[in-house]
């Protein structure tokens, strides 16, 4: 069994380890026919998700939505007892380097005013906070909105190299 962290497209096989996922990190998580509904979007590309397996087991996903020449972060989760080994940063290069692949031209996404980690990691991709979207979790817990614009400039290609060459290997 390899050390390696893996990451690679969700398919429909994935979605009962997903769901234990999805119910251990959120408070209202999704149902196994929204993660199919999402799939199904992947299909007519307007969605993108993936996995990560660390020896063999998955550990997180996220995922994407596209809108015009927009990338939409929708979530990226990680079982708890994997926090702090790079799953984060690994599914969020995925992303982001599929969004570069697809010619979108910036990237945004919604995190807990109170999720300093995940803000913390934002900023390292380059993302800036834009905005707050009041009582968005749960009617409750406001969401900071944060962007990165011009992803297809050089600056963040050599961003997305550098992530890459600094923590490609860690997991």
């Amino acid at each position: 069994m390899s050390l390696e962290l893996v990451i690679e497209p969700m398919r429909r096989r994935h979605v009962k380890n997903v769901l234990n996922i999805e119910n251990a990190v959120h408070p209202k998580p999704w149902s196994s026919g929204v993660f199919s509904s999402e799939l199904d979007l992947v299909r007519r590309g307007e969605r993108y998700y993936v996995v990560a397996f660390l020896m063999g087991e998955l550990v997180g996903y996220a995922g994407t939505l596209y809108a015009v020449d927009e990338a939409h972060v929708i979530n990226i989760a990680v079982a708890p007892e994997f926090r702090r080994r790079g799953v984060a940063r690994a599914l969020l290069h995925a992303l982001a380097s599929e969004a570069v692949a697809r010619e979108m031209t910036s990237l945004t996404l919604e995190v807990r005013v109170g999720n300093k980690a995940a803000q913390e990691l934002y900023r390292e991709f380059g993302f800036a906070p834009a905005g707050v979207r009041h009582r968005y979790y749960e009617n409750s817990e406001d969401a900071l909105v944060m962007w990165i614009h011009d992803i297809q400039g050089a600056e963040f290609r050599e961003r997305l190299d550098r992530i890459n060459a600094t923590h490609g290997s860690r997991t």
